[in-house]
């Protein structure tokens, strides 16, 4: 089974100093590039997926700016088994060419690893279920915040839980 990973946001914005700072995701970043090198040792395709967020009144990927850019540790690309996919929305096969791209490789195995496990990561893994790419997700290899609701604030370690527990009907975690 021919497999591909995919390296989702893993964008400026999300570290510290950035605008949407994520919960460890310098130790997520470390987990993502020991999975990279394993892709080039194998010489299979890595897909970097790029959020460039174009809502009115967004805060963070704003286009052409440092926080939107992928993080300066995942520089430079190996030629040509590495792919940039830019996207406007969580799920990355939505309005972009991922699931064509993947198609004509015929990349049957997903496996994914990113930012934030509580949108993009549960979207796309979601969908990549769905298109029959039989995902397996990275817990270590991905991270999220804290969120709040009604006044109750959930640590970013929960939600991570929370939503590993979840995609494990979706994805081998």
């Amino acid at each position: 089974m021919k497999k591909s990973l995919i390296i989702i946001d893993v964008q400026n914005d999300y570290f510290e100093q950035g605008k949407m700072e994520l919960y460890q995701p310098q130790k997520a970043l470390e987990k993502i590039l020991k999975l990279r090198e394993h892709f080039r040792q194998q010489q299979l395709p890595v897909f970097y997926i790029q959020h460039v967020n174009i809502r009115k009144n967004a805060t963070f990927f704003l286009p052409e700016s440092h926080g939107v850019a992928l993080h300066p540790q995942l520089l430079p690309f190996a030629s040509q088994n590495e792919f940039i996919i830019l996207k406007n929305h969580p799920n990355s096969f939505w309005q972009t060419d991922l699931h064509q791209q993947l198609q004509q490789q015929s990349i049957q195995q997903l496996v994914i690893c990113g930012m934030m496990t509580h949108m993009c990561i549960d979207s796309t893994t979601r969908c990549a279920a769905e298109l029959g790419y039989h995902p397996i997700l990275i817990a270590d290899g991905c991270t999220t915040r804290d969120q709040e609701f009604n006044g109750t604030l959930t640590k970013a370690s929960d939600v991570q839980n929370s939503f590993l527990a979840a995609l494990t009907a979706f994805a081998k975690v």
